[in-house]
C-alpha cells in the first residue's frame, strides 16, 4: 500500500511504540491546478503505470477478451509502423503533420465496450504504453478530464495541442451530457483530421448485457461523422475487480475508522457531509491533486447522497482515488447504498455504478488498516 510520512508525526525513541499521528483532512485542501500541469498528466494514472498487453490475463471463459488482446495489439503495433515510416537518417520524425497532408486510410480509432470491470482501462492504458511514439506524442485522459483540458485551454487551444500527438486514448467515453458529447465530438473531428489516433471505452449497463445490448450502437450514433473512423470492439466477463473475491466488507465502526487514520501515515479523516460541502467548492478538475499524496480516506457520517450534482462530485472523487489506489475505511451506509433508486435508473446510472464498483474495490484495501 502506498503512503507518505505525515508531516506531523514526531520522532519517537528507538524501540518505543509509534507516536500516533495526525491526520490529514481533505476538506483543508484546496489545491490549484495549472493548465499545463492538466496537459502533463494526461498519461494513463499510476494504477495503470506498469499493465501491458502481457499482464491482462483473459478470462477463459471469455474468448473476446483473448480476441481483443490480439486485435488491440495489431492497433497498436500499426500506429508504430505508422511512425517508422515517417523517418529520416534513422531518426523518428514527430512533428505536426503539414496541412493538407494525407490522413491514412480506414479506422484511425478503435472501441472498446463491454461491462465494469472486464479490463477495458487496462487494455486502454496497455495500447497507450505500446504505441511508439514519445509521451509527450500520445495522451490518456478520461470523458471528463479532456472536458476539463478544454475548459482551461479553449478549444482551439486544445486542438493545436493534442493535434501533433499520435494516439489520445479517451477512458469513460460518457454520452449523458449532450452538450459535452457535440463538444468531445467536434474535438475528435479535428484531432482525426490532422491523423491522430484514437482509443476509446465506455460501459455498457449490467442490466443490459443480459439482452446482448451493447453501448457501441449509441456511442457510434452519437458521434455520427466519426463512427466510420472507429472499430467497436465488444468484451464480455464479470467485474474482475470482484471476481471471486468476498462480498463487500461491512462499513467500519466510527472509533475504528478515527483509530485508522490516526495510525495509518498520510491518512486523511474527514467527516462525509463536511467532504461533500468542500467538493462543491473545488472544481472537479482539481479534486486529482486533492487526493495527491493520500495514503488512506477514512471518513465518517457515510450516509446515501441528497442529490444528483452532488452525487456527480463523488463519481469523480472515486474515480481519482481510484486512480490513485487510495485504500477507503468508511463509517455509515455501505457504498452500495449511496445513490438512491432514482438515480440508479436515471441518466447517469453509469457513472454511479462505477463508482459503486471501484468504492467497494478500495473498501476491501481498506479494511486492512482497521486494528484490533
Amino acid at each position: 500500500m502506498k503512503g507518505v510520512s505525515s508531516p506531523s508525526a514526531g520522532p519517537t525513541d528507538q524501540g518505543s511504540a509509534a507516536v500516533p499521528a495526525t491526520p490529514l483532512s481533505l476538506c483543508a485542501r484546496e489545491p490549484h491546478v495549472p493548465a499545463e500541469r492538466l496537459v502533463a498528466e494526461m498519461v494513463p494514472p499510476p494504477r495503470f503505470d506498469a499493465v501491458r498487453f502481457d499482464t491482462y490475463v483473459p478470462d477463459p471463459d471469455q474468448p473476446s477478451q483473448t480476441e481483443a488482446v490480439r486485435v488491440l495489439r495489431s492497433f497498436a503495433d500499426g500506429l508504430g509502423a505508422s511512425a517508422d515510416s515517417g523517418t529520416a537518417g534513422g531518426r523518428r520524425r514527430w512533428f505536426r503533420r503539414a496541412a493538407g497532408a494525407k490522413v491514412p486510410a480506414g479506422p484511425r480509432g478503435i472501441y472498446l465496450d463491454g461491462g465494469y470491470g472486464v479490463g477495458k482501462t487496462h487494455l486502454l492504458a496497455s495500447i497507450w504504453h505500446t504505441t511508439a511514439a514519445p509521451p509527450e506524442r500520445k495522451a490518456f485522459g478520461t470523458f471528463v478530464e479532456l472536458t476539463h483540458l478544454v475548459g482551461a485551454l479553449g478549444f482551439q487551444q486544445t486542438v493545436r495541442t493534442l493535434g501533433d500527438h499520435r494516439l489520445l486514448c479517451i477512458d469513460e467515453f460518457e454520452l449523458d451530457d449532450p452538450g459535452d458529447t457535440v463538444l468531445v465530438s467536434s474535438l475528435l473531428a479535428r484531432l482525426v483530421e490532422r491523423g491522430v489516433a484514437l482509443a476509446a471505452t465506455s460501459n455498457t449497463l449490467p442490466g443490459k448485457l443480459g439482452e446482448g445490448r451493447f453501448a457501441a450502437a449509441d456511442f457510434l450514433r452519437e458521434i455520427q461523422g466519426l463512427s466510420a473512423h472507429f472499430r467497436a470492439l465488444r468484451i464480455d466477463g464479470e467485474d474482475y475487480r470482484h471476481r471471486g473475491l468476498p462480498a463487500a466488507p461491512e462499513p467500519a465502526a466510527r472509533d475504528e475508522v478515527t483509530r485508522a487514520a490516526h495510525h495509518t501515515p498520510g491518512a486523511s479523516l474527514d467527516d462525509f457531509p463536511d467532504l461533500l460541502q468542500h467538493l462543491a467548492r473545488v472544481h472537479p478538475s482539481r479534486y486529482g491533486a486533492l487526493a495527491d499524496g493520500i495514503g488512506a480516506l477514512c471518513v465518517t457520517g457515510v450516509t446515501p447522497v441528497p442529490d444528483q450534482s452532488t452525487a456527480l462530485r463523488l463519481v469523480v472523487l472515486a474515480d481519482r482515488l481510484y486512480d490513485r489506489e487510495v485504500p477507503v475505511l468508511a463509517a455509515g451506509t455501505p457504498f452500495d447504498q449511496l445513490f438512491s433508486e432514482e438515480m440508479l435508473r436515471g441518466g447517469y446510472r453509469k457513472k454511479y455504478f462505477r463508482a459503486i464498483s471501484r468504492l467497494t474495490a478500495l473498501a476491501r484495501d481498506g479494511k486492512e488498516l482497521v486494528r484490533a
